[in-house]
């Protein structure tokens, strides 16, 4: 087990110090509506279990996920929705990452969003912490980032993805009480091409892009099994990978 959450004290030590794992992953999601027919959770349960696995086959731990994003974009014209300021959500991460520092002294911290626009939070935060502690490296990813084919799988149907079949799928094959599929209603992305950015309601009648109709579990755990399988070796290259070597005149001070 490596879910912060459900450990003791002593194990979150022993995990982190005699077990030699000096890495945690921070799963970060939102709580947003996803249409008619996929629940308000589905970006926190995605970042949680695909985390989850990840983290318990490289022995790694995970802290809680964080249930709450910047969800700016979904302005309240559907319930469902509740956001966190990019400044707000930032602070968050920044509060969370210190404490699990200084109390675990972990040196490697991973940002796993679930949601799109976390990303700029996530990014600001990263900039301070690395400011605050330069001995412990931070890096970020969504999920759709874990590798080239979690981008392919998660934009089978839209890159503007939202309540798509990617997702719509994986919680079908994680949750299906979560789904509820006679209601799925498709509809294409219409911001291919564009060059301003839009929120929520200026592309979508009912709050999702995309084609969950054609959903499915069996579809959904392929989906999940291929990126934990991905993010199981980003974790692993980056238990291994060293800090860069700086240039020689760096060092002296020549530039």
């Amino acid at each position: 087990m490596t879910s912060w959450a459900k450990l003791t004290a002593p194990q979150i030590g022993d995990l982190v110090e005699r077990q030699g794992r000096r890495m945690a992953v921070l799963p970060i999601g939102a709580t947003e509506q996803h249409g008619p027919h996929l629940a308000s959770g589905t970006d926190t349960l995605l970042a949680e279990t695909i985390c989850g696995e990840a983290c318990r086959r490289r022995n790694v731990l995970m802290l809680p996920a964080i249930p709450y994003g910047c969800s700016f974009g979904h302005s309240d014209a559907w319930p469902g929705t509740i956001s966190l300021s990019p400044e707000t959500l930032a602070s968050v991460l920044c509060e969370v990452a210190d404490w699990a520092i200084r109390t675990t002294g972990i040196d490697r911290l991973m940002f796993i969003s679930g949601h799109a626009t976390n990303g700029p939070s996530i990014e600001s935060a990263i900039l301070r912490l690395r400011y605050e502690h330069p001995d412990v490296r931070f890096a970020t990813r969504g999920l759709w980032e874990i590798s080239a084919e979690a981008l392919r799988l998660y934009t089978l149907d839209a890159a503007d993805i939202h309540a798509n079949v990617a997702e719509t799928s994986m919680v079908l094959a994680i949750d299906p009480g979560m789904v509820q599929m006679e209601h799925a209603e498709d509809v294409e992305d219409v911001t291919l091409g564009k060059i301003w950015r839009y929120a929520m309601p200026a592309v979508t009648p009912n709050g999702v892009v995309g084609r969950p109709s054609e959903s499915s579990a069996r579809l959904g755990r392929e989906m999940l099994d291929r990126i934990i399988d991905d993010f199981e070796a980003l974790l692993e290259a980056a238990e291994k990978e060293e800090w860069p070597e700086i240039p020689a005149a760096v060092k002296g001070g020549a530039l």
